[in-house]
């Protein structure tokens, strides 16, 4: 494996290399010691940062007093050794291995898959002629999968791709088959890639050195313009990636080495980028035609210049502020409201909240965190004063055991899952708690598929046994809490044995997941939706937050509390104010002190009542409260929860500004549409789940007449009379960094010179703190607060009538309400079409064979949508992701809120499932060809 070079000792091995003294860090191999000081050794299986094989013997080398050569990348120098990369013997063995592996390539020459593979650059390098050997029977490609292109002609078995798969992502699909010259690299039991289990992560893409594996279409015979670094675009793991651009068109995406992914990608980031290249991009601004009403209906794209004429910039921003402004000034502030979006920049995210809260002069503003962490946030912030996570993914590596709970990591956060199964296989306790028996199970020490909605009392529970076995850290609870008394008056009516039947988790299970917990050395919780998305969120946020109390499993490497955050900026934007009750930084509205600094910082007044939340501004316009809206990238007619109620307040709106890249299905209910940048056609920072603030940087140009957004912004700011004068991205971020004291002491240069910067940030040149809360808590005492949770059920329970509980997520392929997603060919080639999952002997006891189709009913609406078995399900549940309008979830969902953080219960209603009468039975699929 790769040397860490910040923690390897300070003694050295000193050798010799080609006649020159070396010296080679303790742990380096070899190669590692010649490839860092620049000497070339030819090498084809190794790899930076997988575990070296030594099998494909190109970098064998001579050592003095030994008979055979050894093969570099796993031979450890010692003191005193001498060796000869370059000594007859050692040419002659290493022409001799790329002279056998050409003579496999296709007609014996370059290969034909990619402008230069390593084989062939180590070929030219070392002057090997043409093979005085016979050709191989070459094996057909295989073009299955919608990805990859499987190019077995041009394989040398040098296991990069296997190691990338078992060893880097932990996916297992690929492996090394049969025997002597029928041995080769298979897919599961030698299916084709496209009906294997592979998750099209492309790590194998990445690590193959001879085209064998390439992206689909050949794109990657295509020499690029110009490679530009940034970040992706979907959750909120935040890799690191490599855009390669021709033409003004990105060909691929190549992960590269951040520290949140350290290369890895999952399918969304390597191959969901060419939604920006789709036909259906809004290029022109849009503005709704006379006498053409709104009704609740969704229109389709088809029907976009019926209902909307194209017009000019001046025209639609004319349209589009001076609509607002009239409202504004005849209704006053507190009939408008904003939605800005976690998919933007910081810088935009920013900008958006202060044209609400200064142009609008309501602080009616808000975005999806309220749809998704809003109540996790909620419990952060009063008990232990903030809504950060307090360590990051990568310090699994330091923990003991690692507890997962409503979240599906494979799914939603899968380069985040990779290094958990890394965790897991290197022996660390991984403790998985969920009403789905998700993939990660058979990595798990413990897997607790307890009964929806029955979180607080399993969590209780567990601290019930804590407290009953004495394993609660009371120098911990004494130093740096307060509330005990009554969170261990509350947990003792929750005893194992009586939550079990509740639960369905075993008494003893319970007892001994407690004890693992608060006995390890370090243990880590992360969190979902699953969590969440409850009446009782923040019960349930505020149950796990007590957990780490009570151990003291916080504050240090390999503790912890983590909510696995949903988008790419949720956290940004969230920090930097979009959001109803606080400014950036989460100071409050209604604070008189933080009110007036922003009134300074402004120079203008501000409203200090708090704001509507998302689903408080669908009910207001119901109400007939508010009259005006400006959504930046959001989508509620696809994301809140029952949707015809959604549907029909933004048909009501007297005003609707919708700025985005595609006409969404909330963009049909608009007056003005204006045509946005989507994420690779702008620069901005962006904040992951791990506090890391990074830079994404702009690769290509929007299309057509489409604008940045921040231009957008400041353009509708000027026509609701605010003087703003923002030359640049930077301008605004210096701005930002003042509003938002846990940001200020980054810079935009140290930021593009180092790519990531984690705050807490204070002062300019400070390291950035990984872990918060060492030395106590930003609360007014000092002190984390225990808040006991009683046991509450979801708003609508199953009965006769609903007998199934219905819940909704996200899925690997398509992400959030899918107008990214489903407009990149790869993601919906793979998956095409809506599905609801159930345990195979539901669909049995239904009549209904897994591709067949099915009716959901709730107390809200309807849909229809494809059968999908799947034995993770519980028992009477039904699974299915939000993001397609022909079936769109949200149409079940119930908007019951939280009482705390104001979210939906997305997780749990009631609903009724039926065989589609007459409905054609249609083959399940999984893949198909682009």
């Amino acid at each position: 494996m790769a040397v860490n070079l910040q923690s390897v000792a300070a003694n050295t091995i000193r050798f010799e290399l080609n006649g020159q003294p070396v010296e080679a860090l303790e742990g380096e191999t070899i190669l590692q010691a010649a490839r860092r000081i620049g000497v070339e050794i030819p090498h084809l299986c190794y790899k930076e940062g997988y575990r070296e094989v030594g099998n494909c013997r190109s970098c064998m080398v001579e050592i003095d007093g030994e008979r055979v050569l050894a093969p570099s990348c796993c031979r450890a120098p010692r003191d005193g050794m001498s060796v000869r990369s370059d000594s007859a013997r050692a040419l002659l063995s290493q022409r001799m291995v790329l002279e056998l592996l050409l003579a496999d390539m296709p007609e014996q020459s370059v290969s034909p898959h990619t402008p230069q593979s390593e084989l062939d650059q180590w070929v030219d390098k070392l002057g090997v002629g043409a093979p005085r050997f016979g050709e191989r029977p070459q094996p057909q490609p295989d073009l299955s999968n919608a990805a990859i292109s499987v190019n077995l002609d041009t394989c040398i078995q040098c296991t990069r791709c296997v190691r990338a798969c078992r060893e880097e992502q932990v996916n297992d699909v690929i492996g090394y088959a049969f025997r002597g010259e029928h041995s080769k690299i298979v897919f599961d039991l030698d299916d084709p890639m496209g009906e294997s289990t592979c998750v099209t992560c492309g790590e194998c893409v990445q690590a193959c050195p001879t085209g064998a594996l390439m992206p689909a279409q050949e794109v990657g015979k295509v020499v690029p313009d110009k490679k530009v670094e940034s970040v992706c675009p979907y959750c909120g793991v935040g890799c690191l990636l490599t855009y390669h651009v021709k033409d003004n068109t990105i060909l691929y995406a190549d992960g590269r080495d951040g520290p949140s992914n350290h290369s890895r990608l999952c399918v969304k980031g390597r191959y969901g980028f060419d939604y920006v290249h789709h036909p259906h991009r809004l290029t022109t601004p849009l503005i709704r035609r006379e006498g053409k009403a709104k009704t609740p209906a969704v229109l389709g794209r088809e029907q976009m210049h019926e209902y909307f004429r194209e017009a000019s910039w001046e025209e639609a921003l004319k349209a589009a502020a001076g609509g607002l402004g009239r409202i504004r000034d005849t209704e006053g502030g507190q009939a408008l409201a904003g939605f800005g979006s976690a998919k933007g920049s910081n810088e935009e995210a920013y900008l958006f909240q202060k044209l609400v809260r200064t142009g609008f002069q309501t602080n009616n503003v808000d975005h999806c965190t309220r749809l998704c962490h809003a109540s996790s946030v909620a419990a952060m912030l009063e008990t232990i004063g903030s809504g950060s996570v307090s360590n990051q993914v990568e310090d699994v590596a330091e923990a003991e055991v690692i507890i997962i709970i409503g979240a599906r990591p494979t799914v939603n956060h899968p380069v985040a899952a990779t290094f958990m199964k890394n965790a897991a296989k290197s022996g660390k306790k991984l403790i998985l708690m969920d009403p789905y028996r998700s993939e990660l199970a058979r990595h798990a020490t413990h897997s607790l598929q307890f009964n929806a909605d029955t979180d607080v009392p399993l969590l209780n529970a567990m601290m019930c046994t804590i407290i009953e076995e004495g394993l609660q850290n009371d120098a911990y609870i004494r130093e740096h809490t307060e509330g005990y008394e009554a969170l261990k008056q509350n947990v003792m009516d929750y005893p194992p044995e009586q939550v079990a039947a509740i639960t369905g988790v075993p008494a003893p299970t319970i007892r001994e997941v407690a004890r693992l917990y608060a006995t390890a050395k370090g243990a880590m919780i992360f969190w979902g939706m699953g969590i969440s998305q409850h009446i009782h969120g923040t019960d349930n946020a505020r149950c796990l937050i007590a957990l780490a109390l009570l151990t003291g499993q916080i504050g240090r490497p390999g503790t912890g509390l983590h909510p696995l955050r949903g988008q790419n900026n949720v956290q940004g934007a969230s920090d930097v104010g979009l959001i109803p009750m606080v400014y950036p930084d989460y100071q409050r509205v209604d604070d008189p002190a933080v009110q007036k600094r922003f009134e300074t910082l402004w120079d203008t007044s501000l409203d200090s009542r708090p704001g509507l939340t998302v689903v408080e501004i669908m009910n207001a316009i119901h109400e007939g409260s508010l009259h005006g809206m400006y959504i930046m990238g959001e989508n509620p007619a696809m994301s809140d929860p029952n949707l015809n109620h959604a549907r029909e307040a933004l048909a009501r709106l007297d005003h609707l500004v919708v700025q985005d890249i595609f006409f969404t299905e909330t963009a049909g209910f608009a007056d003005v549409i204006l045509p946005a940048s989507a994420f690779p056609e702008k620069t901005g920072t962006f904040t992951n789940t791990d506090r890391r603030v990074q830079l994404g940087r702009q690769a290509i140009d929007p299309p057509g007449a489409a604008r940045q957004d921040l231009w957008i912004i400041q353009q509708m700011a000027e026509g609701l009379g605010l003087n703003w004068s923002y030359r640049s991205v930077q301008d605004v971020f210096e701005e930002m960094r003042r509003a938002t004291p846990s940001l200020g002491g980054m810079t935009w240069d140290r930021l593009a010179a180092e790519h990531t910067l984690t705050y807490p940030l204070l002062h300019e040149g400070d390291p950035g703190e990984p872990i918060i809360f060492q030395q106590g808590f930003p609360t007014a005492s000092g002190r984390a607060r225990f808040v006991p949770a009683r046991y509450v059920h979801a708003d609508e329970l199953p009965d006769s009538d609903y007998p199934f509980v219905f819940t909704t997520g996200r899925q690997l392929e398509h992400w959030h309400t899918g107008s990214m997603t489903r407009h990149a060919a790869v993601l919906d080639a793979i998956e095409p079409e809506a599905v609801a999952s159930l345990h195979p002997k539901d669909l049995e006891e239904l009549g209904v064979r897994p591709g067949e189709q099915v009716v959901i009913n709730s107390r809200r609406g309807e849909i229809t949508a494809m059968a999908r078995a799947d034995r993770g399900m519980a028992r009477h549940s039904v699974f299915m992701p939000f993001g397609y309008h022909e079936a769109a979830a949200n149409l079940l969902t119930n908007e019951a809120l939280d009482p705390y953080g104001k979210i939906p219960e997305f997780k749990y209603c009631a609903v009724r499932v039926s065989p589609a009468a007459a409905a054609a039975s249609t083959p399940e699929r999984k893949a198909v060809k682009v």
